[in-house]
């Protein structure tokens, strides 16, 4: 009984270094590497709002939960003025998000170069988006790469799709970005749908690697008919979530938007019924909320984590 006591308290004090050097070395370490390391140390299988997920079948990781910098067209964000911006962004990095969704068509879009300067590129996911039919595509896929100064864009969607005949009208369009897929200037294709016809014309093809997808239970700025949302978790009766779970199941990488109503929802509790629906649905890989605070972000991660931890 000695021996084993002996033993024990071996253990213990061994355990109990390695946890104190670990801790000691916290402090050198960045807000990124400190994240990471408390990520590590989070009980198995807990799941948590920066994780950094695999969308889809592309093999891209994203941290589940993406900063949007199209609020009101971006009209929301450059408000803060550029130091501003780029101090939210880099609060949101340290934080553990890695994802940035932006556009040709918002303010922010010549702002993300400068917001991202000293982040390391390999760690982001960068998602933009492409409007109308430019006529030169490969032109415009180059543009956002220098917009950006960077060699590729982990992402590029074709922008705000309503038709549901898009894909027979958009084929040149299509073929550009499956072009500069193979010139690896982008690494996964997509479209943010903004009507049930269009994501029904999607679910239809299979050119899309990603999907960008309207989703909140309280149906406001989302595609087609809304159900009874009652206060239990029913995916399935939705026509949105039904192509979703199609398209999902096939291999497509599905990212919901819209989920604070695109910023309407002023009440914490249409919030937080939103993010609980969303992450409570297996086939939305990840989200991406429009912020202009770092109280913002605070909240969206306190919100995921605790929805996350029920499901």
């Amino acid at each position: 009984m000695k021996n084993s006591s002996i033993k024990r308290n071996r253990v213990d004090r061994r355990q109990f270094i390695r946890s104190s050097a670990l801790l000691a070395g916290t402090a050198l370490l960045s807000p990124w590497a400190i994240s990471n390391l408390r990520a590590a140390a989070a009980p198995a299988g807990k799941r948590t709002a920066v994780d950094q997920v695999t969308l889809g079948k592309t093999g891209i990781k994203l941290s589940r939960l993406g900063i949007g910098t199209g609020s009101d067209s971006g009209h929301a964000q450059t408000a803060l003025g550029r130091d501003g911006f780029n101090k939210l962004i880099h609060y949101a990095y340290d934080h553990g998000i890695t994802y940035i969704d932006t556009a040709e068509s918002y303010r922010t879009f010549e702002w993300i170069s400068d917001a991202v300067k000293g982040l390391p590129r390999e760690k982001l996911y960068i998602q933009s988006k492409v409007d109308g039919k430019p006529a030169d595509v490969l032109a415009v896929i180059d543009h956002h790469r220098k917009v950006f100064n960077t060699d590729y864009i982990d992402s590029l969607l074709v922008h705000c799709m309503t038709r549901g005949k898009w894909t027979d009208e958009w084929k040149r369009i299509m073929d550009g970005f499956s072009e500069a897929e193979e010139k690896k200037w982008i690494r996964a294709k997509g479209v943010s749908c903004h009507s049930l016809p269009a994501l029904r014309a999607t679910t239809a093809s299979d050119w899309g690697q990603v999907l960008l997808a309207r989703v909140n239970p309280q149906g406001i700025y989302t595609d087609g008919e809304v159900a009874d949302w009652s206060d239990s978790i029913h995916h399935d009766i939705s026509p949105v979530m039904q192509e979703i779970k199609t398209m999902h199941a096939r291999g497509v990488g599905v990212i919901g938007m819209k989920i604070f109503g695109a910023g309407s929802f002023a009440n914490p509790d249409d919030r937080e019924k939103s993010i609980r629906y969303a992450m409570a649905c297996k086939d939305i890989d990840a989200i991406v909320i429009g912020f202009t605070s770092t109280q913002q972000i605070d909240e969206a991660i306190e919100r995921m984590n605790r929805a996350l931890a029920e499901v």
